[in-house]
């Protein structure tokens, strides 16, 4: 039992024998640091069982717990909280149960329970993956990461976004001024080659409108008779009918592209269970529009078309047909829903997808509920803010975006400046500096990503991000190594995992416990508000407290008291632990030496 639920039920069990009364629950938090204490027994909410003065109360609580306990020493009240001081032992006895659990702070798999699917990066065909799906594919990841933790199945998914007039573009600015290259025979990548062409293709569009502008078009008119629009329209009509050169260029390019994305996935370190294609999802829920207008849940308008009205519900009425019988965007969701709980077995879903979206969600997860299906009830919007950087916004078909291959090269080559300056790499061979300077840079990008509250807009600094203090990935990574330095100078032995139970101990060493102590609720909480930024800005926090406590107590490896010294090397060695298991959780690698 950890302390935490040992202070709750003596708290329960005080409150029975003084006042005869059964709580369900008692609130207990860590107390404020400008107070004395470690945890605060709230008061207030037991006013509504206990008639008196909540500091009365509180005093009776205390000395009660004080009185018949072990677990503590000292109380103080004010107003309505009860700060108590809990002993040394019972410290201890908790850091044991930290030391014996090697997955201390996650769950193991719970079988029983359906699944979660976690949707991120769904790209486009037609360009490489920039700084926005950096962000992306970071959050979905991480949430997946740490919805698993708490022991859900997770399955990571994407819809890939592979047919459709921008992916026509890039295909008809191929044919017309590829002369044939290939990935092969350009040396690039293949996601950056054809998103050379979307930019082509932008370019002499351009040049057309203004030309049909000069010769008296309005600029509505002009855009839409530029001859390259026309011809990438009619590129895509060949395409739904299956006209076998275009289907086979599709593939050629389409090809090239997923080569590219794989480089860059693996690079970025994330990968996916199962992958959905637009081109195969985009027929799906057709079907489903028919047993909606059964159920009257969507109504035929003259034309054919067929809508759902969703203004009693705050919303507005909203096409799922048109009057052709081609399936919209909102049509293509529905289905492929649907078809995602057929695959697996799941009952909820998580869609990382900017805040752009947000009203698309909201109207996709209430036709859900409205058709019948219990686990609409479970579905997730992961909206997150925009990325800028100092330069200002991106612009795909201008080529101004921030591609995520170079970011990542960027981020590599700025670690490897600011490390040599630093000189903290003697003793590693020219391959280890190298593997050093890219778990710093990507370290640094994935922190700085990821420590921002997902809904929030955010500005990315890379310089900022690799400074090796203050609240960044670098110098979580350094505190990581720092201790790792400490535990190979001390000889420290692995298999000596407990702790002693008679010591006293420093305010700084039970700082260090109380910060581990909270590591599976901030996993839990994470996952509940799918927030990665929570496990990020606590592992920030407990990092601060071990360098605390590193630089206010004495030398642990010339400790003369060898219980002490034990005690300490194993506080260093699980605050380590626990640092890599918070930053795998982000998809962050913590080195053994820095």
């Amino acid at each position: 039992m950890t302390l935490f639920q040992q202070l709750e039920i003596a708290t329960k069990n005080a409150v029975t024998s003084i006042f005869s009364v059964t709580l369900e629950n008692v609130e207990i938090t860590l107390t404020r640091k400008d107070q004395n204490g470690d945890f605060t027994i709230m008061v207030f909410p037991m006013l509504r069982h206990i008639k008196g003065n909540p500091a009365v109360i509180g005093e009776k609580i205390g000395t009660y717990l004080k009185e018949n306990t072990d677990l503590i020493t000292d109380i103080e009240v004010i107003k309505g909280f009860l700060n108590v001081k809990v002993s040394s032992k019972a410290f201890l006895a908790d850091f044991n149960l930290m030391l014996s659990d090697e997955n201390y702070g996650t769950k193991g798999q719970d079988s029983s329970q359906p699944g979660v699917m976690v949707e991120y990066s769904s790209p486009n065909t037609n360009k490489p993956l920039h700084l926005g799906h950096v962000r992306n594919n970071l959050l979905g990841y991480s949430v997946a990461n740490i919805i698993e933790a708490t022991g859900r199945k997770v399955y990571k998914t994407q819809i890939i976004n592979d047919r459709g007039i921008h992916i026509c573009k890039s295909m008809l600015a191929w044919e017309r001024y590829g002369n044939g290259e290939t990935p092969a025979t350009t040396g690039l990548k293949g996601d950056k080659l054809v998103g050379n062409y979307y930019v082509k293709f932008d370019q002499e569009y351009k040049k057309e409108i203004a030309q049909l502008i000069a010769e008296g078009k309005t600029e509505d008119e002009a855009k839409k008779q530029a001859p390259s629009l026309i011809a990438a329209q009619q590129m895509l009509q060949k395409w739904e009918q299956g006209d076998e050169e275009v289907v086979a260029l599709w593939k050629k390019m389409n090809g090239w592209v997923y080569d590219g994305f794989d480089i860059t996935y693996k690079n970025l370190g994330v990968n996916f269970d199962s992958l959905y294609y637009e081109s195969n999802t985009y027929l799906l829920g057709k079907d489903v529009v028919q047993q909606g207008l059964d159920k009257g849940v969507f109504e035929k308008d003259p034309d054919g078309s067929v809508w759902i009205d969703l203004t009693e519900d705050g919303l507005d009425r909203k096409i799922v047909l048109r009057s052709d019988g081609t399936a919209v965007y909102m049509t293509q969701d529905i289905g492929t829903a649907i078809q995602r709980v057929k695959d697996h077995h799941i009952n909820s879903m998580v869609y990382t997808v900017g805040n752009e979206q947000d009203y698309h969600f909201k109207v996709l997860f209430l036709i859900l509920k409205k058709l019948g299906f219990d686990w609409a009830e479970n579905l997730y919007h992961l909206s997150y803010g925009m990325v800028e950087l100092p330069s200002g916004k991106m612009k795909s078909r201008e080529g101004t975006v921030v591609d995520a291959d170079e970011l990542m090269e960027e981020m590599t080559a700025t670690a490897k400046e600011i490390a040599q300056e630093q000189g903290k790499l003697e003793g590693l061979s020219d391959s280890e500096k190298e593997n050093l300077y890219k778990m710093i840079g990507l370290g640094a990008l994935k922190y700085f990503m990821l420590k921002v509250d997902p809904k929030k807009s955010m500005m990315f600094d890379p310089e900022e991000s690799v400074d090796f203090q203050g609240n960044t990935g670098p110098f979580i990574q350094y505190t990581h190594a720092r201790i790792k330095s400490i535990l190979k100078k001390s000889g420290f032995d692995t298999n000596a995992l407990k702790s002693a139970v008679n010591l006293d101990l420093t305010d700084k060493d039970i700082a260090v416990i109380k910060s581990l102590q909270q590591f599976p609720d901030v996993i839990q909480t994470a996952a509940d508000k799918y927030s990665p930024a929570l496990v990020a800005n606590y592992v920030y926090e407990l990092v601060k407290e071990f360098n605390s406590f590193y630089q206010n107590v004495p030398k642990i490896v010339e400790e003369e008291n060898a219980d002490l010294k034990q005690f300490r090397l194993l506080l260093c060695y699980k605050t380590a632990a626990v640092v890599k298991s918070a930053c795998s959780l982000m998809g962050i690698e913590v080195p053994e030496q820095m």
